[in-house]
């Protein structure tokens, strides 16, 4: 008999991206549709199903095929019933995405958050590759993260272990976060975060600066870390600020959890050792010597795939959790 693929699922607020994955992680087929944000994203999980079929169709393929899908969605989840308590973008609160997806597909269907499979994927396929205990942290437009301990996602009592964006860096002082909170990490190791340093650091100072070219226009957090590899003052001393609190912030949590490996995704870990070496600098002045020494920085590998590749490892061990029970 063949062997049952297993479906990952990755829902973004542009696009979903998808892909049928072997038992051992192997991606048979990929591809992505738009999210279709409209009447609060209602029409997103017959979108999901739809297009699996379609897929399936397209490979000669019967549903039969399929063990299940692992799918993981912005905001916390509700791990009793896969539900989404609130996803912003979306526009769903308390969404039941795991009753309407089973439905609309008659597949078993596991549900976790975004970051937390994209941890998943790193630890089975990627930088996290044979580390059973490591911290996931993805640097994008905001900051997200996953901690995963034993092998496990760590979940917390309500949903929201794991946000390590909202860790708080600048206390009272710092910067307004989305979330409600001043000072979190999010407002200044993101892309939108180095965004803002760079431009208070231009506005406070009066010396030259190659980011005065685009201050005026728009400055990216790729231009800082291309002016800071050119010895520019300014891009450096804001690329030193980052490492700073990602690095205390990184640190504290390591002295707590003792991982072997800190994974780090997102957009902007392509600056690569432009911010690895500054980060592993201040990470180890706040770490605890033993807890250094067990542990790798290193950088995520499976860049859009960590999603999809996590969803389909959610699914393969959810189905075999429950053929347990």
């Amino acid at each position: 008999m063949d062997e049952k693929w297993l479906v990952g699922v990755d829902i973004g607020g542009t696009t979903i991206k998808m892909a049928f994955i072997s038992q051992d992680g192997e991606i048979l087929s990929n591809w992505e549709i738009d999210t279709d944000k409209r009447e609060r994203g209602i029409h997103i999980p017959t979108d999901i199903a739809r297009s699996i079929d379609l897929k399936l169709n397209e490979l000669s393929q019967n549903k039969s095929r399929l063990a299940g899908i692992g799918i993981g969605a912005p905001g916390p989840v509700n791990g009793n019933d896969g539900s989404i308590e609130v996803a912003v973008n979306l526009g769903w609160e308390n969404f039941p995405l795991q009753a309407i997806l089973e439905r609309e597909t008659s597949l078993p269907v596991v549900v976790d958050n975004d970051a937390n499979i994209a941890a998943l994927g790193e630890m089975w396929k990627g930088a996290g590759q044979e580390a059973k205990n490591l911290i996931c942290v993805t640097l994008g437009t905001g900051v997200g993260g996953g901690i995963i301990v034993n092998g496990e996602i760590v979940h917390g009592v309500n949903g929201a272990g794991g946000e390590i964006g909202h860790i708080t860096s600048v206390p009272k002082v710092g910067s307004p976060c989305n979330c409600g909170k001043v000072g979190c990490l999010e407002t200044v190791a993101s892309a939108t975060g180095i965004v803002r340093l760079a431009t208070e650091e231009l506005a406070a100072a009066d010396h030259s600066s190659r980011l005065r070219d685009f201050f005026e226009k728009n400055l990216t957090a790729k231009q800082v870390f291309d002016a800071a590899n050119n010895g520019d003052d300014i891009a450096v001393r804001v690329i030193h600020q980052v490492a700073y609190h990602l690095g205390l912030a990184l640190a504290n949590l390591a002295n707590g959890l003792n991982p072997e490996k800190i994974v780090i995704g997102g957009g902007v870990s392509k600056a690569g050792d432009t911010l690895l070496e500054p980060l592993k600098e201040e990470f180890a002045q706040f770490t605890f010597p033993r807890v250094a020494q067990g542990v790798e920085i290193v950088t995520a590998t499976l860049g859009n795939n960590a999603g999809v590749i996590g969803g389909a490892w959610l699914a393969k061990e959810g189905l075999t959790n429950k053929s347990k029970e």
